[in-house]
Parts: structure tokens; C-alpha cells; sequence
């Protein structure tokens, strides 16, 4: 019998998208450290997180950005109406039949706060970057899930991450709650944490 025929084709970030009451986040690509930073943000605000790629710089503003992330926005981020369909440029690879399940819709405008959590294994510490931006009206030419962000000193931001080993994704959460993170994480954890 060929097993094949019963998988069910649907993108596993239908159910990351799906926030539950409980607003227990979780990412694809097995980034543990990335999901921690969600949570983080979930508890410092009771409200969804969402993780993104830090992607192209917006036109020719160097303090804008494309945010996205295989399109697994809570559905608190979407200003409007939701679509829920295919992963357009995955579905070009795999099928567009194999990646259903992605939000599509424009995020709504407004504040925001990001964070991250890495760990350097060779010395065995824990590090992060944490700062505020916004969310911005900014029209972007493509379907899904996109989050055009407004960042302060968005390349400098870049160039400490390079330089010091951060993953490409970053957690975001609606609102500034940055000093709540701030107080935890060098306080009581005493990670090392720059504010950007």
C-alpha cells in the first residue's frame, strides 16, 4: 500500500500562525532561540508574537525594511481581511498543492518592539539585541504577509548583528516593551543584551 497518498498537503505554518489561547509561539526552522525570544515578548505584552526574516532594505530609505517570514503573522498583525493560500515563492519549488496555509494580507501600522536571543556555544553565553521601530503604511509590490518596519539606525543595527554571529530572525511584538525585556534579561538573568 503506498502511504504516500494520505499525506496531507498543508504548510505546518497554518498551525504557527494560529496563536492560541495560551499565545505559545513557535517557529519553523528549528530556531529554539528565536521561539524564547517570542515568548519573551508574549509575556511582556499577554498579546501574539510573530518571527521574521530581516530582509531587503525598503527603496532607498536605509532605516526601512521588508519583514517577512514564510508569511506565519498571528492574525492580530493583519490590518483587514485575511486570505489564507499558498506560499507563492515556495510553492515554486514544492508545489504550490504542498504549501498551503499561509496568512496574506497587509500588516497593520503601528508600533513595535524586537528582540532576540542567541547563544555563543564556544564561550557559553547567552546574547541579545532588543530595540523599537514601527510598522509602517508603506505600500510593498508583493503578496503575503509583509511587514515594511521603520528602524532608527537600521544599518548600524545590521552590521553588530553581522559582526557578532545573530541569526536572520528576529521576533517582533505590537507595541514598545522594550524596558520590560531590558529589566529581565539584565537583571535577573544577567545575559548580555544590547539596546539598539
Amino acid at each position: 500500500m503506498n502511504l504516500r497518498k494520505f499525506r496531507i498537503n498543508c504548510n505546518p505554518l497554518k498551525v504557527m500562525e494560529r496563536s492560541p489561547p495560551e499565545l505559545m509561539p513557535s517557529a519553523c526552522e528549528v530556531d529554539v532561540t528565536g521561539v524564547l525570544s517570542m515568548y519573551a515578548l508574549v509575556l511582556a505584552t499577554g498579546t501574539p508574537s510573530a518571527l521574521l526574516d530581516w530582509n531587503n532594505n525598503y527603496g532607498e530609505d536605509r532605516n526601512m525594511m521588508v519583514g517577512t517570514h514564510c508569511s506565519n503573522f498571528p492574525k492580530s498583525f493583519v490590518q483587514n481581511e485575511i486570505e489564507i493560500g499558498t506560499l507563492d515563492i515556495l510553492g515554486t519549488v514544492l508545489g504550490p498543492e504542498n504549501t498551503f496555509g499561509a496568512i496574506k494580507g497587509k500588516v497593520a501600522a503601528g508600533p513595535l518592539t524586537y528582540f532576540r536571543l542567541s547563544t555563543d556555544d564556544p564561550l557559553g553565553l547567552v546574547k541579545g539585541y532588543l530595540g523599537h521601530g514601527e510598522i509602517t503604511d508603506d505600500p510593498y509590490g508583493k503578496d503575503g504577509g509583509i511587514a515594511v518596519c521603520r528602524i532608527d539606525r537600521l544599518q548600524e543595527l545590521m552590521k553588530f548583528m553581522c559582526k557578532n554571529g545573530f541569526e536572520h530572525h528576529v521576533a517582533m511584538v505590537r507595541g514598545h516593551v522594550a524596558e520590560i525585556i531590558e529589566e529581565a534579561i539584565t537583571n535577573y538573568l544577567g545575559w548580555e543584551l544590547y539596546i539598539h
